[in-house]
């Protein structure tokens, strides 16, 4: 019986991915849901190739005057749409915030999670859990770091686990000093050496706030206190992740930066040693005779927004929301050319200064933390022109 699949965010750069995926794979997944922001037209062009999928736009109308704004109609049509489709597995590509109430309606819904979407264990890791524990799905990262972890341990064992080591590729301005940094352009920070990523999700890159947000997700997915998680840059992005062993064994997982290994390992989990997913997959293949790997640690002074990320998962309670409400109202304002680069780093830091220790109740209450931060981080931003 085929896999019944759900695509969200399938016009960005992880949901193209997952098409590519599905598409050498026919013969194994039933494509049932796409959905989009604002991309109304690529949103048809896929109805088309996949017309036994619904296609859900979850934005405006797709006008350039309302490209990213929030939709209620939207919102509940997508909802809706993932409560309906019968998914046994939702791939979750939306970027930011906005990809919580998609992760919890999947879960709901009975579906397997395949998490390309770091916010949802970063603002409600505890909330998720415990509606996944009772619906009885799996979680199953894509972050290619992630990814990485999830099966190294399901290969080796997780009683014999001592730490996590998470590599970075360490961004654009991994060589750039300070004062380069504070001159840096939204165009420098897109720019990223080895990866092709959404505009979001490249700044934090720069920033270190996506290493930062990885650390958080670490921390819950994983069920370790963050000082059993470790950061390295390792620049050329081949080691994706690696575990140390309490005998102090290390063992990592090797790829080209291709997104479409880990989703591959996702949507097939767990077949993974099925024969049948060796015939419809070749994703990062290595040449190793022209392979050379570096590695060493990164700079939190220079990149604050990691050391800030550490501090807010061991706060617990609504800090990690914070972060990462005030992170994206930041980046936001970057691109936008309303602050510096270096004003991100800042604004999260003058936000997490506020008590964010309650623990949220319910997804409701977690969605105000994040609307209060972001309210809290625009303040500043404005106050700062």
């Amino acid at each position: 019986m085929k896999k019944r699949v759900a695509v969200l965010g399938a016009t960005g750069s992880i949901g193209k991915s997952a098409l590519d995926v599905i598409a050498r794979g026919k013969d194994y997944f039933d494509l049932v849901l796409l959905s989009a922001h604002n991309h109304r037209e690529e949103l048809a062009d896929l109805g088309r190739l996949w017309p036994g999928a619904v296609t859900v736009l979850s934005g405006g109308e797709g006008s350039p005057s309302r490209e990213g704004a929030p939709s209620l109609e939207g919102e509940k049509r997508l909802l809706a749409a993932i409560a309906d489709c019968g998914a046994d597995i939702t791939l979750n590509g939306i970027s930011g915030a906005a990809g919580l109430k998609p992760s919890m309606a999947a879960i709901e819904a009975g579906s397997d999670l395949a998490l390309a979407n770091k916010e949802t264990l970063v603002m409600a890791g505890p909330l998720v859990f415990q509606k996944a524990d009772e619906k009885k799905v799996q979680i199953i990262p894509v972050d290619s770091e992630h990814s990485a972890v999830f099966h190294l341990i399901e290969a080796h064992g997780r009683d014999a686990l001592d730490e996590i080591i998470l590599t970075a590729s360490g961004g654009p301005f991994r060589d750039y000093s300070a004062e380069e940094m504070k001159k840096a352009s939204p165009q420098a920070a897109l720019a990223h050496p080895t990866w092709n990523m959404g505009p979001k999700i490249t700044i934090d890159s720069a920033s270190m706030a996506n290493k930062g947000l990885e650390v958080i997700e670490a921390a819950r997915l994983f069920r370790l206190p963050p000082e059993k998680i470790k950061v390295v840059i390792h620049p050329q992005s081949i080691v994706h992740s690696m575990i140390r062993m309490k005998d102090g064994a290390v063992y990592a997982q090797l790829s080209r930066p291709d997104m479409r290994l880990p989703i591959h390992k996702a949507l097939y989990w767990s077949q993974a040693s099925s024969s049948k997913e060796d015939a419809v997959s070749d994703f990062g293949r290595l040449d190793f005779a022209s392979l050379t790997l570096t590695f060493y640690p990164p700079d939190t002074e220079k990149f604050p927004l990691l050391a800030l990320a550490y501090e807010a998962v061991k706060k617990g309670g609504l800090y990690p929301c914070a972060y990462n409400g005030a992170n994206e109202a930041a980046v936001s304002a970057f691109l936008a050319g309303r602050i510096g680069f270096l004003d991100i780093s800042r604004i999260t830091g003058y936000v997490l200064d506020r008590d964010w220790s309650a623990e949220p109740d319910d997804i409701a209450g977690v969605l105000e933390a994040d609307k209060q931060a972001k309210i809290m981080a625009e303040k500043e931003i404005e106050g700062a022109k």
